[in-house]
């Protein structure tokens, strides 16, 4: 450990399977799946109308039901996330404001309101004086700014599906170049409205499992057809060792190498042999000084669609080596849907507690094995295995790569 170390202080998760990071990764290790039918709206004439959707969020419990009102639901979930995350680090933000900053990560920001909004006005009603800050990215975070008074580098990503990831890499970024002692990366997701869904199953990236929610996300299975919309934040407070061990924080785990690359090959598909993504795992191995061996779980993006899961799968192979050497694998968006913006900082959250707890959640629903996917992916039933570090991949369209590789905190 050295005084650029990084270290993660505090968690927080709002997921479809659980609220708090203690329920979901309960979920995750017994194998629950958050995957139904729609009920955030009228899903009937659709292709697709199943869904990951949050459970029981009730906004009123994170904040004032006034500023809940003006915010969208994925500025409600990564608020909420953000709550329990800085409440679990104890951060003294109060004592040095300009010191504490944050990043967040969403895909495609407040479109579900842009949709009820124009549905609304086109119906003949007016449009509201917060449409426009209920939907830009940026104000997810300036609301969690202005309520805690952080008041150092605040940034919104829009990488996609690697957003979560890349927040990660941002916020080390940051705090590496002195712009902050602690960083708060946070994630929120909701896309869940019509035309979204009709758009993405246009392009056929959705499974149209309907008549089966639960089993609709199955991961490097050989039946896999699409993956499923998920939705919720994610959160971490990320600090230096030095500014940690300081204030006597409680370190969970090292936030010890982070990578993004670009595919430059498509703006929905992967490259077909995974080179982008093998390019960002062994960017991010090099930064933590590690080898391949040295990394005992993989958090795979595996969202259940065929090009996707083969290519991560080679690209896995291309960096680890066959099954004989590569680490186990799991896709934990078998059981909440794809999270986009938010998975990464959760699936980074299931690394963590994998690491503390020595379990590695499960893939579920992976009864037939594709051979052309075949590598170990924990299939259906948590693992007991010790390890002591973990990768989180996080790729998405427009050939977004992120890897995220979190180690034990020896101190």
């Amino acid at each position: 450990m050295n005084s650029t170390t990084l270290v993660i202080t505090g968690m927080g998760a709002v997921t479809p399977i659980g609220i708090g990071v203690d329920a979901y990764w309960n979920a995750l290790v017994a194998g629950k799946c958050g995957v139904g039918r729609i009920t955030r709206f009228d899903a009937s004439d659709l292709p697709v109308q199943i869904a990951a959707e949050l459970k029981d969020f009730d906004p009123a419990n994170f904040m004032p039901k006034a500023l809940a009102r003006t915010m969208s639901p994925f500025m409600q979930f990564a608020y909420a996330a953000a709550e329990e995350a800085l409440a679990d680090s104890s951060l003294d933000i109060a004592g040095e404001p300009d010191r504490v900053g944050i990043v967040m990560g969403t895909a495609m920001d407040g479109v579900t309101t842009v949709a009820d909004t124009q549905a609304a006005f086109d119906a003949g009603h007016k449009v509201g004086p917060r449409f426009v800050p209920m939907t830009i990215g940026n104000i997810a975070a300036a609301q969690i700014a202005i309520a805690h008074g952080i008041r150092g580098p605040s940034l919104t990503l829009n990488t996609a599906c690697s957003a979560g990831g890349d927040a990660m890499m941002t916020a080390a970024m940051l705090l590496r170049s002195g712009e902050a002692e602690a960083i708060l990366a946070v994630g929120g997701e909701s896309i869940l409205c019509n035309i979204v869904v009709a758009g993405l199953a246009q392009a056929k990236a959705l499974s149209r499992r309907n008549d089966d929610p639960e089993q609709a996300c199955r991961p490097f299975d050989m039946d896999r057809d699409g993956f499923v919309i998920g939705e919720g934040g994610g959160a971490l407070v990320i600090e230096t060792l030095d500014h940690a061990l300081a204030r006597g924080a409680r370190i969970y785990a090292v936030l010890a190498g982070y990578a993004n690359t670009s595919d430059a090959h498509h703006v929905t598909a992967p490259c077909p042999d995974g080179t982008g993504a093998a390019a960002c795992m062994r960017r991010a191995l090099a930064r933590a000084g590690m080898q391949p061996a040295d990394i005992g779980y993989i958090n795979a993006h595996g969202t259940s669609t065929k090009l996707g899961d083969k290519a991560e799968t080679l690209a896995i192979k291309s960096v680890f080596g066959g099954r004989e050497s590569a680490p186990p694998i799991s896709a934990t968006k078998s059981a909440t849907g794809h999270l986009m913006g938010a998975g990464g900082l959760t699936e980074a959250i299931a690394c963590i507690k994998a690491i503390q707890d020595g379990i590695l959640p499960p893939t579920l629903h992976l009864n037939t094995p594709d051979p052309e996917c075949d590598l170990d992916y924990v299939p259906n039933v948590a693992r007991r295995v010790q390890i002591r570090a973990a990768m989180s991949n996080s790729l998405g369209f427009g050939g977004q790569n992120s890897s995220i590789i979190l180690s034990r905190y020896e101190g």
